[in-house]
Order: C-alpha cells, then sequence, then structure tokens
C-alpha cells in the first residue's frame, strides 16, 4: 500500500520493517501468555483471539494483489470480532483470552479506514464500527476490573489513531489539491506557449497574404508558391489548435517566441554546469543529438515541451543530486521525438535537496506532455541514478498545395 507519505524511499522501508517487528513481537507476546494458561485449550475462547482472530486480522491489514477491497474486509473483521466477543459475553468463561494481535490489527484498520477510504460517511461508519469492536474487546475476559481499565486505555489508543488517520487523510486531500493546482498551472503555460506560437504564424500568413496582393497585378505568376506557403502555416496552425483545443489561456502572460530547440538545449546545458553556490560540486552535463533529431521535422509546441522536460530534469539534477553527471540525448525517427536526462548517482548523498521536496513537477511534465499525445516515463537506472525519458509524436510536413485543390480543413 502507499500512503503518499513525504519519506524518502529508505525510510518507508525501515516504518514498515519496524511496523511488521512490533506486530511480530505483540503475537510472541500472545503467544507466552498462551503458553503460560493452565489449560491453553480450554475454553476454546482462550487460544481463538490468538491463533485464529488475531492473524486473519493481520491479513486483512495487509494490502496483495488477492485482497478484497479495504472496507469488505474492514466490515468482515469487525463481524468476526463482535461474534467472538459476543459469545464470550453471552456464555463467560474463566482464562478467556483479550488478544493483543487482532487488538492492534484493528487500531490500524482504524487509521486506514479514515486514511484511505475516499467517501467520507464509508469512512465515518467504518471506523465507528471498528472503535465499537476495539472497546468490547476487554469484556472477553468476564472481569469487570479489566473491561474498565481495558477500555481505559483503548480510549485513548483510539484517540491517537483516529487523530493519526484525520491528519493522514488531510495530508492526503491537500497532495490532491496541490496535483490538481500543477496541473491546471500547466495547462495555463501550454496556452500560454500555444497562443504565441499561432500569433507567431498568424503573423506570416497575413503578411504573406498582403503580399500576394501587391504583386498580383504585376506578377500573377508568384502568387501560388505564397498561396502554398499560406496553406501550410494555417494547417499547423490548425493542428496545434486542435491537439490544444482543451487548455485553457490565462491573461496576463509573458510571451513566448519559438526558437530552436537545439540552441536553446545547448544553452540550458551550458547554464547547468556552470558552478553553484559555494561549496556545492560542480556538476557536468553532456549534450547529444543525433542527425535524425537535427533534421526532424518538429512542431513549435513540440520543441517547447521538449525543452520544458529537460529542464525540469535538470533542475531535478542539481536539487536531488548535486556534483552529479547528467547526459541529456536528443533523438528522433519517422514517427516519434525522443528526448531523456539521465544522472549518475551524487557524489556526495544530502540529507534532504535544495528547496525541499515537493514531488509536483513530474505531474506538469505529464500534464504537458499527454497534452501532446506523448509518452513520460521516469524511474530510477541500475546505477543508482535517475532516469527522465519524454516520446512526442512527429506529424509529418503537409504536403504542398495543389492548385484547384482546397487545402485541408
Amino acid at each position: 500500500m502507499d500512503w503518499h507519505l513525504p519519506f524518502t524511499p529508505v525510510v518507508k522501508r525501515l516504518i514498515t520493517v519496524f511496523a511488521l517487528l512490533a506486530l511480530a513481537l505483540t503475537w510472541f507476546a500472545d503467544l507466552a501468555l498462551l503458553t503460560r494458561a493452565p489449560d491453553p485449550w480450554h475454553p476454546a475462547t482462550n487460544w481463538l483471539p490468538v491463533l485464529v482472530t488475531g492473524p486473519v486480522t493481520m491479513v486483512a491489514v495487509s494490502d496483495t494483489r488477492f485482497s478484497p477491497p479495504l472496507v469488505n474486509r474492514i466490515w468482515a473483521m469487525v463481524a468476526m470480532s463482535l461474534t467472538l466477543s459476543g459469545l464470550c459475553i453471552v456464555w463467560p468463561q474463566d482464562g478467556s483470552s483479550w488478544g493483543a494481535l487482532e487488538t492492534a490489527g484493528l487500531l490500524v484498520l482504524v487509521i486506514r479506514t479514515i486514511a484511505q477510504t475516499p467517501q467520507t460517511m464509508t469512512a465515518a461508519a467504518s471506523a465507528g464500527a471498528l472503535s465499537l469492536t476495539v472497546l468490547v474487546l476487554p469484556a472477553r475476559t468476564g472481569s469487570t476490573s479489566a473491561l474498565v481499565a481495558g477500555d481505559y486505555v483503548l480510549t485513548v489508543a483510539l484517540a491517537v489513531v483516529i487523530t493519526l488517520g484525520c491528519a493522514l487523510r488531510a495530508m492526503e486531500a491537500r497532495r490532491r489539491r496541490a496535483i490538481v493546482d500543477v496541473r491546471q498551472a500547466e495547462r495555463l503555460a501550454l496556452a500560454r506557449d500555444l497562443h504565441d506560437l499561432i500569433a507567431h504564424h498568424m503573423t506570416g500568413i497575413i503578411v504573406q497574404a498582403h503580399a500576394a496582393t501587391a504583386i498580383y497585378p504585376t506578377a500573377p505568376d508568384k502568387v501560388e508558391p505564397i498561396l502554398r506557403n499560406i496553406a501550410q502555416a494555417g494547417t499547423e496552425t490548425l493542428e496545434s489548435m486542435r491537439r490544444l483545443v482543451r487548455v485553457l489561456r490565462e491573461e496576463n502572460h509573458t510571451a513566448v517566441r519559438p526558437g530552436d530547440l537545439l540552441s536553446e538545449l545547448a544553452e540550458l546545458t551550458a547554464g547547468h554546469a556552470e558552478p553553484g553556490a559555494a561549496g556545492a560540486p560542480r556538476a557536468t552535463v553532456r549534450l547529444e543529438a543525433t542527425a535524425a533529431a537535427r533534421a526532424a521535422h518538429v512542431s513549435p509546441e513540440v520543441e517547447i515541451s521538449a525543452f520544458r522536460v529537460a529542464q525540469e530534469a535538470l533542475t531535478n539534477v542539481r536539487r536531488h543530486a548535486p556534483g552529479a553527471q547528467a547526459d541529456v540525448r536528443l533523438d528522433a525517427d519517422n514517427t516519434w521525438l525522443r528526448i531523456s536526462v539521465t544522472n549518475t548517482p551524487p557524489p556526495k548523498r544530502t540529507a534532504s535537496p535544495t528547496g525541499g521536496q515537493s514531488g509536483f513537477g513530474l505531474v506538469g511534465l505529464l500534464e504537458r506532455v499527454e497534452a501532446l499525445d506523448g509518452r513520460l516515463r521516469t524511474g530510477p537506472t541500475p546505477d543508482g541514478g535517475w532516469l527522465v525519458s519524454a516520446a512526442f509524436p512527429l506529424h509529418p510536413p503537409v504536403p504542398p498545395y495543389d492548385h484547384g485543390r482546397p487545402p485541408p480543413a
């Protein structure tokens, strides 16, 4: 299960290991108390919580690909535990066991249902049922003093786990809102780029149309090439609008003019390789562009998005792996333009990245790449580094305008 906790993978693994160790020790404590009983197997309510309901509850806590939905597991555990507690209450028997492992599992389920159940009413109902189930557990012993003392301890424990579950739920809600904000900001940035690219194309179309009008009376034979250029520029503009028609546009934007991708990547990598702050290791960046990438027909919006991918990836290298070697590779074939940024592990591990951790930069990249029908892939490399790779579809050049046939709509 992924709790989306703001910890590194190593810390998350340590938390998981220590949690499993604590549950194992709890079960061993149950087994030790069971073996010290005068007659461990009589009554049955003495060993059922230790050997049956406790382990089954822990199976319900864990997630596997065969596990039923969390809510179904929770209500199954509630029914099982309440049934056993009811039997102990209806037919009191000396020596009935409380079940520490079962209690721990039910408390973990309280955290999970509050933190991970999307529907608020379902989460509240499940948490209430689990809380009642936990508070009934001390009644299995048949002792009034054990019931009072146990419910006091369990009430405090429930207050702690409910608070923790609500904190995790609030943190997840903030994370989702942040993802929505990042995606919206990326859509607006992409819309600004699209606006400026279309303005660039339309300016050329208007200029060529005026030129055709001016030279038609004196040189009508030179009008046809101009019309072909107008048709091609108009078709490219229309395709750009169709690919990003759902992207909203923000007012008061800063103009972004289309430029040469290779020269911009060269400037970006040169700037990244400059020395950082005092004491920071010097980073090295290598840019490689294949002949196919240099000759590819790339639309302006793809050029800008490819540049943004390299920019975000190199920014992450500087933050998370200062001093690492980074390679930027640009390649293309007949249908795809591919850009990848790979970095080696940093020479020196840092406790936390510069500027803190957010994890939302890649969310924005994914939004931008998918808006152009592209693919984004990120992940660690075998040597401990990191890879960011994006592929953008290449649209073939528009065929020349055929006289007598209207341009494609």
